[in-house]
């Protein structure tokens, strides 16, 4: 008998080596997804990203490796992608398919690079529109129904989870975006649909898409230290209810003779095109931003505050367009009037150019109680960097900010523009 429990034994044990040695191999991949069962998946350098994170199922990118995106990458309801600091996805713009991530109601991203060791997302073809950007859909409140779905990939976004948390976006530059599916849907840099303020945004950048640097569908989420360059519809977007927060917000346009192709507003901001009424209305708080465009030909826009949108705006420069500010529809100007929306310490080139729908004016803009300017001439450096005098304490206005009394986004002492993450 002593013999037959030997022989069991060592069975035994050669069988559990053999489990434990197939696990540990299938946990550290070739960065195929084809197993469905794998809930931990560690993806090597040179891997190439396709189909979907699935419920369940946590995919790590390693730090440092760069890797290939080939076609649509989502990341399912229940799943989770990790982007670890300093890796590099490059998307094959070249092939044929449409490349793009997005993130599904549900799903989790947690991409945190640094400072030195930036995540990267670009594209083989170094030109705007050669990949579809990173979108993000959540369960934040939309003011055009229920559900929305998204202009990438159909998925649903929109609900009553204000909070929701779709994860991280830390220290990452995405690069040549804005792939075009059709005349009426381009992809942006990044898109936020219904994104919910559990949500963590802050230090990023949209390098020369070919469509919005940013763009908000909705939603409730904030964000900090974001960076649009010569991307070539507007640089800031919004629609469809976004209620957030912002700070420290550059836009910087290239004039068309050096890109190719001309850009559009510096932001452009609406309520909802086809209902002005819509609730929750288009109402964020942003604060410190400095936008720069490059194009001054007639009717060319700034800010644009349009189709109803309300906004409470602080501390803001703008420059370059031959309209730095403009407000239209009569729900858009009847909240500036009445103190729903906010427009203080704004300094501007130029004149403020209303459309009288709502009883806005420049004199209103003007008042001594707003403290904004207009016709001024700004002394900038490095492109971006330097302010326009004395701003709004931020932190009485809302603790969620930093206090950054001055009227731009970037001090000549904390010139955070110039580290080494930010590419112009």
């Amino acid at each position: 008998m002593k013999k037959n429990y030997l022989k069991l034994n060592v069975w035994l044990m050669a069988s559990l080596m053999g489990i434990f040695t197939f696990t540990a191999c299938s946990s550290d991949d070739d960065g195929k997804e084809d197993d469905g069962d794998k809930k931990n998946i560690v993806m090597e350098n040179n891997s190439t990203l396709q189909g979907s994170v699935k419920n369940g199922q946590t995919v790590t990118l390693k730090e440092g490796y760069n890797f290939a995106l080939n076609g649509e990458y989502n990341v399912e309801e229940g799943g989770k992608l990790i982007i670890e600091p300093g890796v590099t996805i490059s998307a094959k713009s070249d092939d044929g398919t449409i490349d793009f991530i997005l993130v599904e109601q549900g799903g989790k991203i947690e991409a945190e690079g640094t400072a030195d060791k930036p995540i990267v997302m670009t594209a083989d073809n170094k030109e705007a529109g050669a990949w579809g950007g990173v979108h993000i859909c959540g369960k934040a409140p939309i003011n055009i129904g229920t559900v929305g779905k998204s202009e990438v990939g159909d998925a649903p976004y929109g609900g009553v989870l204000a909070g929701d948390n779709s994860g991280i976006l830390r220290y990452i530059r995405v690069e040549y975006a804005g792939y075009k599916f059709t005349s009426e849907k381009e992809c942006n840099g990044f898109t936020f649909y219904a994104v919910g303020n559990g949500t963590t945004i802050d230090h990023l950048e949209a390098y020369k898409g070919s469509d919005d640097g940013y763009e908000w569908f909705g939603g409730t989420v904030n964000a900090k230290y974001l960076l649009s360059v010569s991307n070539s519809d507007d640089s800031f977007d919004w629609t469809e209810g976004w209620c957030g927060k912002g700070q420290f917000f550059v836009a910087y346009q290239e004039d068309q003779s050096t890109l190719g192709y001309a850009c559009d507003c510096l932001i452009e901001a609406d309520n909802y095109d086809k209902n002005m009424d819509a609730t929750p209305t288009s109402c964020p708080t942003l604060a410190n931003l400095t936008l720069i465009g490059a194009d001054q030909e007639e009717g060319t826009r700034g800010v644009r505050l349009r189709a109803g949108t309300h906004v409470k705006l602080y501390n803001t420069l703008v420059d370059g367009k031959s309209k730095n500010l403009t407000t239209e529809t009569e729900q858009t100007e009847s909240s500036l009037v009445d103190g729903t929306s906010v427009l203080n310490y704004v300094a501007i080139a130029g004149d403020v150019n209303c459309s009288g729908d709502g009883g806005y004016s420049s004199a209103l803009f003007t008042d001594a109680t707003n403290h904004n300017s207009i016709n001024n001439t700004f002394s900038l450096t490095n492109k971006v960097v330097g302010t326009a005098g004395e701003g709004a304490a931020m932190k009485t206005v809302d603790s969620w900010f930093d206090d950054a009394a001055y009227i731009g986004a970037v001090q000549s002492s904390d010139a955070w523009i110039n580290e080494s993450w930010v590419k112009f």
